[in-house]
């Protein structure tokens, strides 16, 4: 995948992003409400000596805090002081656990100790801390050296009492939402590359397989809601695979071929209406043939009489010339299947089948075979080989790069010739051309010239 193809999965799947990133802000602010509050309460300390009498004993005192005052702030955190502090309080812990919720720092270049603790309660915290600093105090006094009157030469007074914090610190709600939501945010994109990468099926032309043999025709969009703009787009796609069809091999042009797909409901029928009615607008006679003996729909799709059609012929109970019933535009002829009967295949394979395909290149100068799909049975790639070649319909979401390579080795199994694919039901964004699409249309025209009404539905 290119870079392109993974910023069009993610703006194809940006539903899944914002599930996951709402799940993941939900996670968050849902785990906030399980977690403890925790209320933090800070008490200070200021570490001095006795005052000397001349500069110098001032300047070795204050030497001698510096070096004292880092050792003092560890000593906050030890059973010394913390012993006595659980004693007061009453608290039902130890010092090893309660040092855990103390922690004692000097900021830069001072001689200043903050000590602060953390409880579940705001009065609790405030208690800690003071209780703390009070006996971080009597423990320095009484370790400290003292003087020559013998009195301890580093003195601790606490200059700033801890209050009660007025909220918690932690759970902190609103980084918890926002590191959910952006897991949620890395997770959702995972998901959708991931769904990019597995999902084989054909979304675009260009997930058709290509090669020096294989060509693309074209794209026809998925359906619009627009009637009018359906018929123009429609048309102006069919026109372009028609183009591509005709310059395959401008010194044998292309005069007989089969529409399929790989798998049921891809759209062949109404591709095959569609390039028939394309190529009859250029004023070549075009004959469309239902050779799908197994499941025919043309006859219902074009509003036809379907009693009579291929199969009479191959059984000789009538000619081809008999049975041909016109449709649409001028020289656009429609064979239908006729009574379908109960061994499809034998007569795909007839003698029959041979002399009709010869007799309608010789009548018309196009003729369209719909035929079944390449997987469940062989009838289309066994026609295709008495044809130019098949033209394969892979339709958009329905059928995978594995069927559709499936399909086309079936064809070189028999021998058969593929003369092109074309991506069915696209997106408008992917089409190769503006407008919308759809993949009906309604032809509408009076009795007084001859045409019938037809339908084209999507199979």
């Amino acid at each position: 995948m290119e870079l392109a193809d993974y910023i069009a999965a993610l703006r194809k799947r940006w539903p899944v992003i914002v599930v996951a990133v709402l799940a993941g802000c939900l996670a968050g602010l849902g785990y906030a409400q399980t977690v403890t509050p925790s209320y933090r309460a800070t008490a200070k300390v200021f570490v001095s000596t006795e005052q000397g009498a001349t500069v110098q004993d001032l300047m070795q005192g204050s030497t001698f805090t510096q070096n004292l005052v880092t050792s003092y702030a560890e000593l906050a955190t030890m059973p010394a002081v913390l012993g006595p502090v659980i004693s007061q309080l009453g608290l039902d812990t130890t010092p090893a656990d309660l040092s855990e919720q103390i922690t004692s720092m000097v900021p830069l270049d001072t001689a200043i100790i903050e000590i602060a603790a953390e409880a579940d309660s705001a009065d609790l915290a405030s208690r800690i801390a003071n209780a703390t600093a009070e006996h971080l105090s009597q423990t320095v006094t009484e370790v400290s050296p003292t003087t020559a009157s013998g009195a301890s030469a580093v003195k601790l007074t606490v200059v700033a009492q801890a209050e009660p914090p007025p909220e918690a610190f932690a759970p902190n709600t609103r980084l918890l939402a926002a590191g959910g939501a952006a897991a949620g945010l890395a997770a959702g994109v995972l998901i959708a590359v991931g769904l990019a990468l597995f999902d084989t099926r054909i979304r675009t032309a260009k997930d058709l397989p290509h090669g020096a043999d294989l060509a693309i025709l074209g794209s026809v969009p998925a359906p619009s809601r627009s009637a009018d703009d359906a018929l123009q787009t429609l048309a102006e796609a069919y026109r372009r695979i028609r183009a591509n069809l005709q310059f395959l091999d401008v010194g044998s042009p292309v005069r007989s071929f089969v529409v399929t797909s790989s798998v049921a409901n891809e759209g062949k029928t109404a591709t095959a209406i569609g390039l028939a009615q394309a190529l009859a607008e250029r004023g070549a006679r075009v004959l469309l043939v239902d050779a799908d003996l197994r499941r025919p729909s043309l006859a219902d799709r074009l509003g036809l009489e379907g009693a009579a059609g291929l199969t009479t012929v191959l059984i000789g109970r009538a000619t081809l010339e008999e049975v041909v019933q016109q449709v649409g535009p001028p020289r656009f002829a429609v064979l239908t299947s006729g009574d379908v009967p109960p061994n499809p295949g034998r007569l795909i394979e007839s003698e029959g089948m041979d002399k009709l395909v010869r007799k309608a290149r010789t009548d018309y100068d196009i003729v369209i075979f719909d035929v079944p799909p390449l997987l469940p049975v062989t009838d289309g790639a066994l026609l295709a080989r008495r044809t130019q070649g098949a033209v394969v319909v892979a339709r958009a979401k329905r059928v995978s790069r594995d069927q559709l390579t499936d399909a086309l080795d079936s064809l070189k199994a028999i021998g058969a010739t593929c003369l092109g694919l074309i991506a069915n039901g696209v997106s408008r964004a992917d089409a190769e051309f503006d407008g919308y699409g759809d993949s009906y249309t309604t032809w509408r025209d009076g009795r007084d010239n001859g045409r019938k009404q037809s339908r084209w539905q999507r199979r």
